[in-house]
Order: C-alpha cells, then sequence, then structure tokens
C-alpha cells in the first residue's frame, strides 16, 4: 500500500488536475512529460455517482490503453473497479468527449503493447516490481 503521504499528494494532484483539464479543456493538464492525458468518467460500483480522474492513455489502434497501476499499490484503482462492474464510461480527450467500453486486454495483447507503454513511461516497469498483484491493461473501445 502507498504510504499515507504518497496517497495524499496523488489525491491532490488528481483534484487539481481535472479541475484544470475541464477549465482548458485539456490545454491545461493535457499532458504529462511524454504522455497524454485523458479524463474518464465512470460509474461508481457502490455508490452509483459518476467519478471523473485523469489518466494517462496510450493509444493502439482505434483503443485507448489504460494502465491501473495505483502506483504499484496492492490494490486496483477506484476506476478500475468501477469499469469492472460497469464497463460503460465517457472519456475526455482535450474538448471532445466519447462514450466507450473497457475490457481488460488478454495476455497476448498485453505482451505486445506492454513493452511500447513502458518504453513512453517507464515507471510502469517498477510500479510492477512493488506489487505482487499482476497490473492488468485496460482497453478503451468507443462506443455509439
Amino acid at each position: 500500500m502507498a504510504p499515507p503521504n504518497n496517497r495524499l499528494m496523488i489525491k491532490s494532484t488528481t483534484i487539481i488536475n481535472r479541475f484544470l483539464f475541464q477549465l482548458t479543456n485539456g490545454r491545461i493538464g493535457g499532458r504529462f512529460g511524454k504522455v497524454d492525458i485523458l479524463l474518464l468518467t465512470t460509474t461508481g460500483r457502490k455508490s452509483g455517482q459518476t467519478r471523473t480522474v485523469p489518466l494517462q492513455y496510450f493509444t493502439d489502434g482505434e483503443d485507448m490503453v489504460l494502465v491501473p497501476s495505483n502506483a504499484g499499490d496492492d490494490h486496483h484503482p477506484g476506476w478500475w473497479l468501477n469499469l469492472q462492474t460497469n464497463p460503460k464510461g465517457v472519456v475526455q480527450i482535450g474538448g471532445d468527449k466519447k462514450r466507450v467500453e473497457a475490457r481488460k486486454a488478454t495476455a497476448e495483447e498485453k505482451a505486445r503493447i506492454w513493452p511500447s507503454v513502458t518504453a513512453i513511461y517507464p515507471g510502469y516497469d517498477e510500479y510492477q516490481t512493488r506489487t505482487e498483484r499482476e497490473i492488468p491493461l485496460v482497453l478503451l473501445r468507443p462506443s455509439g
């Protein structure tokens, strides 16, 4: 589990990034270094309320690829748990919003995609060493 100070920093950064992204349609908060950021809105699996988080994403054909690393924490992030319960969501990239449907990448897809993801953001390899859980890849496909 991430130390309390790290979790507080992650939560604070998430709130600020989401606010700036929404305010500027991604002009601020739409990139982190070499990685593009999207806003993902899911339905809370317990509350039924919508939840929006900024996430790094990569592309694989028409799919958007997300990494539910939770910074190497032993628990999956809430957004991935929400998508496992209800795979429908909405992404915002810049000012564009689209409906998506999520699924976990197969082992073969992960083996193919993981090297290109970690070439852009090597931190994911480090996060995998911090946890015993296998960090999956999540594929979002535009729907409707």
